[in-house]
């Protein structure tokens, strides 16, 4: 993993790789480099034990040419300027390329989020939801869960929202509990995308999906659902598994779901029964059919990539390969399905939960899931049909081709003003 390599130069080096290939001024480009705005706090919450804490916050507003900014909150550890502004950036061209009609924005604050209560953690939502209300809203700005945030903090930001704004607007946060305004389908969605792209990815390359073998770097909610579904729906083994506490091993197959159980109890993936133990990196390397990567960014850099043995790379995760690593990959024809399309499902059935959300009317799980198919396979052939076209070096050029063209062209038919 590298630790050196700036998440926001990465975004920016791909839309410069891709407008290489687009009719687009260079100073339209510059512009689609750079956030519109962004919000820098200092929030301040007191302890169980009464003592005050101040921790660092912010929330990047990207681009909104194409619609309503729209962009997850996290809560890690590692979370500052250039990571929000590069999320975010990530988030404009992810909704481009499934065609919604959203901008890109992201947050987060600076924390690990186990070493808080509940009751503390609400408070930092809490307050968090009350600075960045001015900047958000339905029609505005829509935040939605992304690393260690779920329902339950998306519930708090609704509630913090509409309490203070006294009105009732469920459309301002997506990702909400289904007794909230929530949308069936949204917890699984961004694993569920992951599955689809990879299904779509083995039928191009004309391989067998049944037995291949799966590697799924990260199991938090993307990655244990990827793997539950590529297991349960395509007839995939998955043989390995990590999350930040180390990686487990079974060539004959691991059950998904009992992982997932074992991680819940536990805490962790490592000491599963039947599985031996391997390091984050090995599993990397492992001579698998398909590899998920879902955890952060920057997982897999230059070196790494020259070890891999997959031959399909689905990302779960945002940014998970440096620019490098990209290259390598590239080099030896190795099918990378890149994070804007691969994670876009949860981008996606937020979509869905706003527009449930602006007519009060509810869709079932089916109509979700099979909607979602829906846009991810149109996308998916979009790429593909790019990737040909204009001879591009991968898929993921081919995507930002896709989606810089499509806010470029929003951009430019509403003009500029003032």
């Amino acid at each position: 993993m590298s630790t050196d390599v700036n998440p926001f130069e990465s975004l920016q080096q791909q839309i410069d790789t891709a407008a290489a290939y687009l009719d687009v001024g260079d100073d339209v480009i510059e512009r689609l480099k750079q956030p519109e705005r962004i919000l820098e706090l200092t929030l301040s919450i007191e302890r169980d034990d009464g003592e005050i804490e101040t921790f660092r916050a912010f929330r990047s507003q990207f681009n909104g040419d194409r619609g309503p900014y729209k962009g997850g909150i996290r809560y890690h550890p590692g979370v500052n300027r250039d990571e929000v502004k590069a999320l975010s950036g990530w988030m404009v061209y992810k909704c481009a390329v499934v065609d919604i009609p959203y901008g890109g924005a992201k947050g987060g604050i600076s924390l690990n989020p186990a070493d808080y209560s509940e009751a503390e953690l609400e408070r930092l939502t809490r307050s968090f939801t009350e600075e960045i209300r001015p900047i958000i809203g339905e029609d505005r700005d829509i935040p939605a869960p992304d690393v260690n945030t779920g329902q339950r903090e998306m519930n708090w930001v609704k509630d913090t929202y509409e309490t203070l704004e006294n009105t009732t607007e469920p459309g301002v946060v997506t990702g909400k509990a289904i007794d909230s305004g929530g949308s069936e389908g949204r917890v699984e969605a961004t694993g569920r995308s992951t599955m689809l792209t990879a299904r779509e990815a083995f039928d191009y390359l004309d391989l067998d999906t049944e037995g291949a073998t799966v590697a799924v770097q990260g199991y938090g909610n993307a990655g244990s659902i990827a793997a539950r579904l590529v297991e349960s729906e395509l007839d995939m083994t998955v043989v390995a598994v990590s999350d930040s506490s180390g990686a487990v091993y079974n060539p004959e197959g691991i059950d998904a779901t009992a992982v997932k159980r074992h991680k819940n109890e536990t805490g962790s993936v490592t000491g599963f029964e039947g599985a031996e133990a391997v390091s984050s990196d090995e599993l990397l390397t492992l001579d698998v059919d398909l590899l998920i990567p879902a955890a952060l960014e920057n997982a897999i850099d230059e070196r790494l990539a020259r070890d891999l043995s997959a031959d399909v790379i689905s990302e779960a995760a945002n940014g998970p390969l440096t620019p490098a690593a990209d290259e390598v990959l590239a080099d030896r024809d190795v099918l990378v399905v890149p994070d804007i399309l691969a994670n876009a499902g949860g981008v996606t059935v937020s979509y869905f939960e706003w527009v449930q959300n602006r007519q009060r009317f509810y869709w079932s799980e089916e109509r979700v899931n099979e909607e979602l198919e829906t846009l991810v396979v149109d996308a998916f052939d979009e790429l593909i049909d790019a990737y040909e076209r204009h001879e591009l070096p991968n898929l993921r050029t081919a995507a930002y081709v896709v989606a810089i063209r499509r806010v470029a062209d929003a951009y430019e038919e509403g003009g500029t003003w003032p």
